[in-house]
């Protein structure tokens, strides 16, 4: 009978080239399949070690730690401590860390490496880790860690010879057994260590890889990191308002000209009042937030390239772990301010099944691109242009106060969803810091060109066909002239509206307010264009026509009004295509109607507080 051949397993953080390693050392002789019981792939193969003696090698599911958050980690934690089912133990592991990120990737070596079985390191990637500017000690790290330790570059099969010898070395080696690192206790105690060793393991590195830990100790310092990027948001917001007063000058100046010149040259009738009406007042009243749009993005990029943003992931983790979230749901969350759908369609990387839910339910309220609009022009309209300090305007005061309300709102509503319908234990998570880096300004433009590409159809579109729609149902049926009734009132969509008008009344909503809700279902930017046409057909005369949107907001609502219609669009579910792509991604309808539910109740309670508050105090 042959000798059982050795079983290797092959382990470490994500990302850290362990695939590239296993498929050097094992070639074509590969087999997959999926571990018993779960949906997790299995991946094994063959190699040989010097004498010609056959061994097996697994390669395991990329793992942060022996604390499992996920299915793939709680297999990887079974294969290694001989408890998964149909596997057995392996006689040695393999280890292998990212020498450009090791401090990161040695945290989960010393979990393993605690266990007392045979282990190898492979200190894989050290071609990147000196282009960097980083140079390694593996004779230190192997003195630090008390395990053999092999230089390797897997993609260009550098090392493995060594690490073949080691690891046939090491499988002579009986090791008494020691007892695991207590859980409670592993992580501040681990993570203190792992960096002490990587430190002790450095011979030398770049400037810029000192400024980068040196950056890292401000920026996600415990109490000067939220500092740093609450005003990171603060001046984000105020140069919303600051940097595009002129180009919307611009925009506004050229569709006053375009309807000018359409009605000097179009005879009076339907179509000039389609046009002029219908298309530029109502469509042009939402192009004009473009270059506010644009200047949000520039930030948002800005910051994404620099390698700011996953700091600020890091930071934002401390406060979703007191709400129940984890740090899987930031990235979906963030994603939500540029649109909620892309941000729930990205917690299919959430493996927590109640997690996942309460981030999609959440989402919602992370406040998207296409609010921007209905705030500007509320702002614009109702907050004075006042600086009340330096360099600090009241308008992006207020911008900044709707985002940072939408925040803590959605964190409350996480909260009580934890705690009740998606209640669980919580999840923990583990992220790597990509390194800071000068943006490049041609991916900056590219993808600020996307943006404004991704508006200008939606405006084309949705916002278009919607405009249309509106503008149809207040000229028709058309007044009688010896009727003292305004066209607004006659027509099928201000009748609409009156039906509508008492429901929203008690919190300060009038006719116009609740005509304007309904198409706004179809995207929160048609909110705008539905005043604006509403109020373009609603006016008596060429003087009262051409007075701006911002002038008839300012004379038909009062500011405690214009106040409860902000709160209201910072949680209600105006979007039907986030509607839709939560039935998708939650496959049915109950958890779609729970959310619109909750979110208009919502925005009715909060809408009626502000408005009665604001009464209150005789604003």
């Amino acid at each position: 009978m042959s000798e059982i051949a050795p079983l290797i397993a092959l382990a470490g953080n994500p990302n850290s080239g362990k695939s590239a390693l296993f498929n050097a050392l094992t070639g074509a002789r590969q087999k997959i399949a999926n571990y018993p019981g779960v949906t997790v792939e299995r991946k094994s193969g063959h190699f040989t070690f010097a004498d010609g003696r056959p061994a097996e090698l697994v390669d395991l599911p990329g793992s942060y730690s022996l604390d499992p958050t996920s299915p793939d980690e709680e297999v990887t934690r079974s294969v290694i401590m001989g408890l998964q089912k149909g596997e057995r133990r392996p006689d040695a592991v393999i280890l292998v860390l990212d020498a450009a990120n090791l401090d990161n990737h040695l945290r989960f070596a010393l979990e393993v490496i605690a266990l007392g079985q045979p282990v190898v390191v492979a200190l894989n990637m050290m071609d990147l880790a000196e282009r960097d500017g980083l140079t390694l000690d593996p004779a230190k790290l192997e003195q630090a860690l008390g395990v053999p330790v092999v230089p390797t570059v897997a993609v260009r099969r550098r090392g493995l010879e060594d690490l073949s010898a080691a690891v046939e070395g090491r499988l002579l080696h009986k090791p008494d057994n020691i007892e695991p690192v207590v859980a409670k206790d592993r992580d501040h105690g681990l993570s203190k260590q792992a960096k002490r060793i990587a430190n002790l393991a450095i011979v030398s590195e770049t400037a810029g890889r000192r400024w980068s830990e040196r950056a890292d100790r401000l920026f996600l310092h415990p109490f000067a990191g939220p500092i740093i990027l609450f005003a990171v948001l603060f001046v984000m917001f105020q140069a919303v308002f600051a940097w595009s007063e002129a180009p919307i000058g611009w925009i506004e100046s050229a569709s006053e000209w375009v309807s000018a010149s359409i009605e000097a040259n179009l005879p009076a009738g339907f179509i000039r009042d389609f046009i002029i009406e219908g298309a530029i007042g109502g469509v042009g009243s939402v192009v004009v937030f473009l270059p506010q749009i644009l200047i949000l993005f520039l930030f948002i990029l800005m910051l994404e390239a620099s390698g700011y943003m996953t700091r600020a992931a890091f930071i934002m983790d401390r406060l979703m772990a007191s709400v129940g979230l984890s740090g899987r749901s930031f990235i979906p969350l963030l994603s939500s301010f540029a649109c909620a759908i892309p941000g729930i369609m990205a917690t299919r990387s959430i493996s927590d099944p109640k997690d996942r839910l309460t981030t999609i339910l959440v989402a919602p309220l992370m406040t998207c691109s296409a609010r921007l609009p209905v705030y500007a022009i509320i702002i614009g309209a109702f907050i004075p242009p006042t600086q009340v300090g330096p360099g600090i305007g009241l308008q992006g005061l207020v911008l900044f106060g709707l985002y940072v309300f939408g925040i803590v709102g959605a964190m409350i509503v996480a909260l009580v969803l934890r705690s009740t319908v998606t209640k669980g234990p919580n999840s923990g998570f583990l992220m790597e810091m990509p390194k800071y880096q000068l943006p490049m300004m041609k991916d900056i433009l590219i993808g600020l060109w996307q943006r404004a590409w991704i508006f200008l159809r939606r405006a084309g579109t949705i916002i278009f066909a919607a405009t249309v729609v509106l503008w149809l149902l207040l000229t028709f049926p058309k007044v009688p002239e010896e009727s003292a009734m305004s066209q607004v009132d006659y027509s099928a969509a201000g009748r609409i509206a009156n039906v509508i008008a008492p429901v929203v009344k008690p919190i300060g909503f009038n006719r116009d307010i609740a005509l304007a809700l309904i198409p706004a279902m179809a995207a929160r930017e048609v909110a705008v264009a539905a005043l604006a046409t509403t109020y373009a057909i609603d006016a008596t005369d060429e003087e009262a026509e051409a007075r701006s949107l911002t002038e008839r907001l300012q004379s038909r609502w009062s500011l405690p009004t214009a106040l409860a219609f902000l709160a209201w669009f910072v949680f209600a579910p105006q979007c039907i295509s986030t509607i839709a792509v939560t039935r998708r991604e939650t496959n049915g309808w109950k958890w779609p109607t729970f959310m619109v539910v909750y979110l208009f109740a919502l925005a009715y309670v909060a809408a009626g507080i502000t408005y009665w508050s604001a009464v209150a105090l005789g604003l």
